[in-house]
């Protein structure tokens, strides 16, 4: 398995230092509604995250809050509501929205304000090797003495002095230098710490919150791409500054963000549609479809196009899931195998999520083609069940009739439609009827049977054995028997 690793600007092999891969991904700042660029993020990686199970490999995976900051403080204030009020609203929306998506949860989800201890002990051991100093009741982290600072964004200091808009405060040594601690202005939360009251700095919180959770080192460390720089190379440089050891990461992984036209999606520019707007239209299938649809790496373009195409193409996979087809009694079946080894082909190669869709919609093909051959597609079903849902996190809905008068609870991704045994008899009857028609070659009968069921929601679709039957409503037994009488069909 190779993955691109941002640092390196290359695909590399999969190693990880342990039996355990330790996965730490950028988690939010919620101070309003998460929006479809958030999706796509937590939805790649939680697919990278699944297909690492998927491959046996053990995971501890950690997911931060960042509910300090200053865009909480402004909107709170903006709002007339406390910061920790505000936080909480939207960190429970956030939850609301992951669990929607079928996200899996994170094995801990540290928040800044919980670590404020860590922060100021990692800030006090910077400031010790020489890496940070005080000024005037904030602490400020010395690039210059990094000799590699710029490393993982490919930038020297001289171009991104000159490429960037940094007014040199007067407590600053160096303009490029960044915030550890932020001395507190009047009515802003603060806390403790020896360089007077304050809170810590965007970047110094993920390196606390690793370091805490996962240890001095990580395999894995996730985000957008907008993150790369100031963020990621900052918390990768005050990180090894103050352990030593290096890499922090081994392997740098960067998605791709959502456009609309030739902008990103983003709270600031205002041109963001939310997670549950999107929830609103479209299933979380649709959207997963839509999101893994492209790279992870590239740019994901946002339309209405685009997501009724990936509606469609779940509509196709739940299709294939739930036809019924023969038993394969004969000892014919369909081989999965072939695709299987395509789709993990594709997710092995930096996790390809768009060779791994072709490789289920081939597989779909052939259930399809196989389906009306004759040839026996249960286990190739379950194969593309499998993928779908273990890896991609599609919950693809399997259809199961069931004769039954009485009323059955069933959870999960199954979708139950219950049909009693006299409505079941009555269409089988029907179905029988029209294939006598068709033998005697009546087939202005045996359409106007197939039509006369349509609107009644029970649809017939032709296969080389028996027809699929589907059932977008179950009948009444007496709307049925209604119809046998008029087509003149004996029970």
């Amino acid at each position: 398995m190779k993955v691109f690793n941002t640092l390196s600007g290359q695909k590399e092999e999969f190693i990880p230092e342990s039996d355990i891969v330790k996965m730490y991904v950028c988690g939010i700042t919620p101070y309003d509604e998460a929006h479809l660029g958030h999706a796509m993020s937590y939805i790649i990686f939680d697919v990278i995250r699944r297909y690492l199970l998927f491959r046996g490999y053990k995971l501890k995976y950690i997911q931060n809050v960042t509910d300090i900051d200053d865009k909480i403080i402004n909107r709170a204030n903006k709002v007339g509501i406390a910061t920790t009020e505000l936080a909480e609203k939207f960190t429970k929306s956030f939850f609301e929205d992951m669990q929607s998506l079928n996200v899996l949860p994170a094995d801990f989800y540290p928040r800044a304000t919980g670590e404020i201890p860590k922060i100021i002990e990692i800030v006090q051991g910077l400031i010790d090797k020489g890496f940070a100093y005080p000024a005037q009741g904030s602490v400020y982290f010395r690039v210059r003495n990094v000799p590699d600072y710029g490393k993982l964004s490919h930038r020297s200091l001289e171009s991104m002095m000159s490429g960037a808009r940094v007014e040199s405060g007067e407590e600053k040594e160096h303009p490029m230098d960044f915030v550890l601690w932020k001395a507190s202005k009047p009515g802003e939360p603060a806390w403790e710490s020896p360089w007077g009251p304050g809170r810590p700095g965007w970047h110094i919180e993920c390196s606390a919150m690793s370091m805490k959770y996962l240890g001095e080192t990580l395999d894995i460390h996730g985000g957008g791409q907008d993150l790369i720089f100031p963020h990621h190379e900052n918390e990768m440089a005050q990180s090894e500054s103050y352990t030593g050891k290096k890499p922090f990461v081994k392997y740098w992984l960067h998605n791709g963000l959502v456009q609309i036209g030739e902008e990103k999606m983003s709270k600031s520019l205002g041109n963001l549609v939310t997670i549950k707007e999107a929830l609103s239209r479209y299933s979380a299938d649709a959207i997963r479809l839509f999101v893994l649809s492209s790279h992870y790496r590239s740019p994901l373009t946002y339309s209405e196009e685009a997501l009724d195409g990936a509606a469609r193409g779940v509509e196709r996979l739940e299709e294939a899931v739930n036809r019924r087809g023969p038993s394969g009694s004969d000892g014919k079946a369909l081989d999965a195998e072939p695709y299987r080894n395509q789709f993990l082909a594709a997710m092995d190669d930096d996790f390809n999520t768009p060779q791994a869709l072709a490789a289920l919609f081939d597989l779909t093909r052939a259930i399809n083609q196989a389906g009306d051959a004759g040839i026996s597609i249960d286990k190739a079903q379950d194969t593309l069940v499998s993928l779908a849902r273990q890896v991609s996190g599609l919950r693809l809905r399997r259809i199961i009739y069931v004769e039954a008068s009485g009323t059955v609870s069933i959870k999960g991704t199954v979708k139950a439609t219950f049909i009693p045994g006299a409505v079941s008899a009555r269409i089988n009857r029907l179905v029988e009827e029209r294939a006598n028609c068709r033998k005697e070659k009546n087939w202005q009968r045996a359409d106007e049977i197939r039509n006369k069921l349509a609107e009644l929601g029970v649809t017939l679709e032709d296969t080389k054995t028996v027809p699929s039957i589907k059932y977008e409503q179950v009948p009444s037994e007496e709307s049925l028997k209604k119809l046998m009488q008029e087509l003149g069909v004996a029970l």
